[in-house]
């Protein structure tokens, strides 16, 4: 994984924990220029801004 996923994710575990539900949370991470989407595969964090995926989510973060 690169720096730069890893520090997205810990942006977004931080955000989880900030946030009272998971509406709220998805809303924090738009602020970001990042969204969550479900897949077949699971949860996938998002680059809103070219609107692709960025990486799975880790199961803390999924559920």
């Amino acid at each position: 994984m690169s720096k730069d996923i890893s520090d997205i994710l810990l942006i977004a575990a931080r955000e989880r924990r900030m946030a009272v539900s998971d509406r709220e949370w998805q809303h924090r991470l738009r602020g970001y220029g990042y969204g969550v989407r479900d897949t077949d595969e699971g949860r996938v964090l998002t680059s809103l801004v070219k609107n692709t995926p960025l990486c799975a989510l880790p199961a803390d973060l999924a559920a």
